[in-house]
């Protein structure tokens, strides 16, 4: 997500920062070439316009020019109105109202709709609520469908839509079921198209007088770059939509939706699609998006993450066998597993900062597989190799191979690789344990 535009902003500002002044000129040519990085990345041609002359105004005023630090003030400049443009703080799903409450999925075919209503129901749940997925594309058997083995793959209930009944029939059916089994929230997955046409409009206008939804979103995706924004004004022009969710965020996305999409319609971006799981669905944060984009990574999201998937008491117990250098192999495969959980590897590291450098200047390389192999490999292993590796010998790390179906090699490089982990982590382990008591968070 935005390597592209975060690899050519970051050369822009390293030159800023290599000046101990700054002058107009090199401001100007800065300005530039930043708006030469966004127009690349497929941002509207009027929020470039206007996103520069404002950062202009700023970064030719007195707190650059007589700055110490110039150019660390004109990042924070673009920085700052960067997250304006996308709309500063977090905007949350209105869930006030009389229950069931409703809300209506719309969008093109093909943008992710589906799917994305199987991960903002999952999103619920997780939140407390009680979801009921309402499939009323009757124009598309295999929408229907779909959305059942989804309900199933996450345990949530799913409407009995019958294809001969009008949408907004079945949504009102969907309102009375809901009722009966407890739900509070509809997640009604409406019928798409190619492109957008009457009937599509008038249908989905039928369904939304009939349901009155505290929220219609639009599910856009953001590989499409500015059709998506165009797509958003079409569809708020006919519906009023109340918010946006970019899905396809974790694909080749350029990032113009992205920062295009709040400012041409005016209506926020309130999730974001980051994969194919049905647990890729966070919410959309203006400024911790910002700070991806300039590079600076974003940590406040994977302490997020890393609370959702650690137990406070298991990190407790975790930090007082790092204290007693304990740590083994089976508590390095539970750590490999918590990862996992989180996301990608890839999608973590970039949130910590710095290491978009590093990957750029070849010093940091990442391999999803290389994690899936250490823990086949913790698995072909005894309880009695798991707790001490020092016993594993040569003619163990040819049985753990076979096992798991890897090489020799392969063992020695874990069993390392795990050996410099307990190494560090022994010398670590002193503060450890107070540091958890008394800063981690987990509620």
């Amino acid at each position: 997500m935005f390597e592209i535009l975060t690899e050519k902003l970051s050369k822009i500002f390293q030159g800023l920062k290599g000046k101990g002044r700054l002058s107009k000129e090199n401001i100007q040519e800065a300005l530039k070439q930043i708006r030469l990085a966004l127009l690349e990345a497929d941002v509207n041609y009027k929020v470039v316009k206007n996103l520069l002359e404002e950062i202009r105004q700023r970064a030719l005023g007195q707190e650059v020019l007589e700055s110490l630090t110039p150019g660390q003030q004109v990042i924070k400049i673009v920085s700052e109105e960067l997250t304006r443009l996308m709309g500063e703080g977090r905007r949350e799903l209105n869930l006030s109202g009389k229950e069931p409450l409703s809300l209506l999925l719309v969008g093109l075919q093909g943008s992710g709709k589906t799917t994305t209503a199987g991960k903002l129901a999952n999103y619920l749940r997780k939140n407390g609520y009680h979801p009921y997925l309402v499939p009323v594309d009757i124009q598309r058997p295999a929408a229907i469908e779909q959305l059942w083995k989804i309900g199933e793959e996450i345990s949530i209930p799913v409407h009995p839509s019958d294809s001969t009944d009008r949408p907004e029939d079945i949504c009102l059916k969907a309102k009375e079921a809901a009722l009966r089994i407890g739900a509070d929230i509809l997640v009604i997955d409406t019928a798409g198209r190619l492109h957008i046409d009457e009937q599509l409009m008038e249908e989905l206008l039928r369904i939304k007088d009939v349901i009155h939804p505290t929220e219609s979103l639009l599910v856009a995706d953001a590989m499409t770059g500015q059709d998506a924004v165009n797509l958003a004004v079409k569809f708020n022009q006919v519906l009023d939509i109340t918010g946006i969710i970019l899905s396809k965020m974790e694909g080749d996305a350029r990032g113009g939706a992205a920062l295009s999409i709040m400012a041409v319609t005016n209506k926020p971006i309130k999730f974001v699609g980051i994969g194919e799981k049905l647990d890729e669905l966070e919410p959309f944060y203006p400024d911790r998006m910002s700070s991806r984009i300039l590079g600076m990574g974003d940590v406040l999201s994977l302490i997020d993450k890393a609370q959702a998937e650690f137990d406070q008491k298991e990190a407790l117990k975790l930090a007082r066998k790092i204290k007693k250098a304990e740590f083994d192999l089976e508590d390095f495969k539970k750590q490999l597993a918590h990862i996992h959980k989180m996301g990608s590897l890839e999608q973590l590291l970039g949130m910590i900062p710095g290491i978009a450098q590093m990957k750029k200047l070849g010093k940091l390389e990442t391999d999803e597989k290389e994690l899936v192999r250490f823990e086949a490999m913790i698995n072909s292993m005894t309880p009695e190799e798991r707790r001490n590796y020092r016993i594993i010998s040569g003619s163990r790390r040819k049985r753990i191979a076979m096992g798991s179906g890897t090489r020799v090699e392969d063992v020695n490089r874990l069993l390392k690789n795990f050996g410099q982990t307990k190494n560090m982590l022994k010398k670590l382990g002193r503060g450890t344990l107070r540091d958890l008591s008394s800063s981690v968070n987990f509620s």
